[in-house]
């Protein structure tokens, strides 16, 4: 600590990012990247940008990344609004839309940033506890509130909700802004984008990192009622007008128009869970259902920390989070390659025979 830290440093706790570890002949199943690389339309429209241009500053408004997201999810351009990395849409969603009188709510087993949000814009909050087979409970969240934000599917379990219970949901909670967060919904969930022309309070936020392999770009955006895009505008061009540079506009753009590539990754993503899920419960394991692209894996009879502990020393990364304690037991484990999932069975047989 130091005397030269502002008030509300002293109260932070961070976010933990995944770890990004430098082992030799490594199989890094622990942060949720898509196995398959980027769409080469997507590398061409990169490496286009890269020339004298780069001396001028980009879009400020992106306008080629907002048509092309436009035009996918059959919205307008006034609707969509982007970022760098979806983390940083969740970042402006917080302080533009949900810092009111009455308190957010989210789930206690959520994606963490969520609390480390609301402790750097000084945001009241409250869990809503997942039911026991780690399901949300739309019921719960039938109460006063000064809005509400979820994964679907949700982080770290996989579970998704049904559009139906998104939209009643919404229906019940007309007075404050529900921000559906869906990161993974790609990979076998139903998108809410398709009511945001009936809910003028829904917000719905995705990313690049996962389904359209360009995690290393940092490319997220939004899509809502417009005067939500307003408000995430205003508060983007009081903290940096250009968030997206010229390489990342034109990638993303061509990683959304192309179609074609985005199906085809999804689709191998969720056959090899459909077969991961298969054989790692023939080994005694518990697994979640699971719309995303990762599973959330528990032994009855060995701790999820021992698993990711042993699968380590065998240079197979996954990942385990320790609170809270309900899900301690789990570890949560991305889909890779057909090749680094066997890799991952044969260890983990290994040490449960062990």
């Amino acid at each position: 600590m130091s005397r030269y830290w502002s008030a509300v440093v002293h109260g932070l706790t961070p976010y933990v990012p995944g770890e990004q570890p430098k082992l030799p002949n490594l199989v890094k199943l622990n942060t949720n990247e898509n196995p398959y690389g980027p769409s080469p339309r997507a590398l061409e429209a990169m490496r286009g940008e890269v020339g004298e241009n780069l001396r001028l500053y980009p879009d400020p408004a992106a306008d080629r990344l907002r048509q092309a997201v436009a035009e996918f999810y059959g919205v307008t351009p006034q609707q969509v609004f982007v970022g760098n990395g979806s983390d940083e849409v969740l970042a402006h969603t917080f302080q533009a839309l949900l810092k009111h009188d009455k308190p957010l709510l989210f789930p206690d087993i959520s994606y963490s940033f969520y609390p480390v949000y609301c402790g750097l814009y000084g945001i009241e909050y409250q869990t809503v506890a997942l039911n026991d087979t780690f399901e949300i409970r739309i019921a719960d969240y039938l109460r006063p509130n000064g809005g509400i934000i979820f994964p679907n599917p949700n982080a770290p379990t996989g579970i998704a909700l049904p559009l139906s219970e998104i939209e009643r949901l919404l229906d019940s909670s007309r007075d404050s802004v529900v921000v559906v967060d869906e990161a993974y919904v790609d990979f076998g969930a139903e998108s809410a984008v398709a009511l945001v022309d009936r809910h003028p309070q829904l917000l719905v936020i995705h990313t690049l990192s996962k389904s359209r392999s360009l995690a290393g770009l940092r490319v997220g955006y939004a899509i809502g009622h417009p005067d939500l895009i307003e408000a995430l505008n205003r508060v983007k061009d009081s903290f940096n007008s250009y968030p997206l540079d010229r390489c990342a506009i034109a990638g993303a753009a061509a990683a959304i128009e192309d179609r074609a590539y985005f199906e085809s990754t999804c689709a191998r993503v969720v056959a090899t869970r459909a077969r991961l899920v298969k054989e790692i419960e023939a080994l005694g394991l518990e697994v979640l259902p699971s719309a995303a692209n990762f599973v959330f894996a528990r032994h009855a009879q060995r701790e999820g920390a021992e698993l990711t502990a042993r699968l380590r020393e065998r240079s197979i990364i996954v990942r385990h989070f320790r609170n809270p304690a309900r899900i301690a037991p789990f570890m949560r484990i991305t889909i890779g390659t057909d090749e680094q999932c066997d890799a991952l069975l044969h260890a983990l047989a290994e040490i449960l025979r062990s």
